[in-house]
């Protein structure tokens, strides 16, 4: 028996019955398939960012290894008997799922991304997970299926992201937790923002408004990177002045910026001291939002 061979999973385009997952693939009309797929439209996002991502900030770069810890504090204190399922919405490169497997090794976890080439990719390096390929804004999902989720810097890419919080709350169980995290501040928006096809950026409060429109509750919101926020700030104000400049020059400025805040020592160190002080209090500003929510 496997752990989440009674998941109701869809029936994806084209086939005449539910997949039935085995452990290592799905079963569908008597073939096999590594990743479920159901829609395959144009993204906000790309392989080529995803493979800079990987290169430039890697799985080692401070801020992302202080959201992921954010994010796998929060799944960890859901309450739930028995085994739970985790669906991490933009799982990319996998990063947050190999924290949670490491941190919740007795939770069933199921990743899903926009982009099949990423999914493909971790197919293999994580071979016992199954992954879907699918449009958060036309979620295939079936109601209150899974007990938590994850969804880092993924909201900002969707045109319509009062759509992709609507599933996002959909698909939830009663009592489950989302851990949601966007970029923070409207007015810092610059060519890093730009290269990285976002949409938005977000106030702490419109992104609480936006989760309550959805029927969440809020449990937790908060910033991250509170203490480096005003040299970020310089950064990016500095940067939005170069949103004329040749697209190959803002290539190789964010590269470069990515680069060198992942070797930043005090960013790291601040990142740290940050992880320790946040668990008694909640950050005004920062670089990114952070709500904890759960369903009624």
């Amino acid at each position: 028996m496997q752990a989440l061979d009674l998941f109701p999973w869809p029936t994806p385009p084209g086939a005449s019955r539910p997949p039935q997952w085995n452990g290592q693939n799905f079963e569908i009309d008597g073939q096999t398939s590594r990743v479920l797929i159901y829609q395959a439209n144009d993204s906000h996002w790309s392989d080529d960012l995803t493979s800079l991502h990987e290169t430039e900030a890697g799985c080692d770069h401070p801020i992302d290894m202080a959201s992921r810890q954010l994010a796998v504090d929060s799944i960890r204190n859901l309450k739930r008997d028995g085994k739970v399922n985790i669906l991490d919405v933009g799982c990319s490169s996998g990063f947050v799922l190999e924290n949670l497997q490491t941190a919740l090794p007795e939770a069933n976890l199921i990743g899903a991304d926009y982009l099949r080439g990423p999914l493909e990719g971790l197919a293999q390096r994580m071979p016992s997970l199954p992954l879907l390929q699918f449009d958060l804004r036309q979620c295939p999902l079936p109601a209150a299926c899974v007990d938590g989720i994850t969804c880092l810097n993924v909201l900002e890419h969707i045109d319509d992201d009062a759509a992709a919080m609507h599933h996002l709350h959909r698909i939830l169980k009663p009592k489950g937790v989302l851990h949601l995290e966007v970029p923070a501040g409207p007015k810092l928006f610059d060519i890093y923002d730009e290269h990285l096809l976002h949409h938005r950026r977000y106030r702490l409060k419109e992104l609480i408004q936006l989760a309550q429109q959805a029927g969440f509750q809020v449990k937790r919101a908060t910033h991250l990177g509170f203490f480096v926020y005003p040299a970020f700030w310089w950064v990016k104000q500095n940067n939005r002045r170069k949103l004329t400049w040749p697209k190959i020059e803002k290539t190789k400025l964010v590269v470069n910026q990515i680069r060198n805040s992942k070797k930043n020592f005090f960013l790291d160190w601040t990142v740290r001291l940050e992880a320790i002080l946040g668990r008694m209090i909640n950050f005004p500003i920062g670089i990114r939002c952070v709500v904890v929510l759960t369903k009624r």
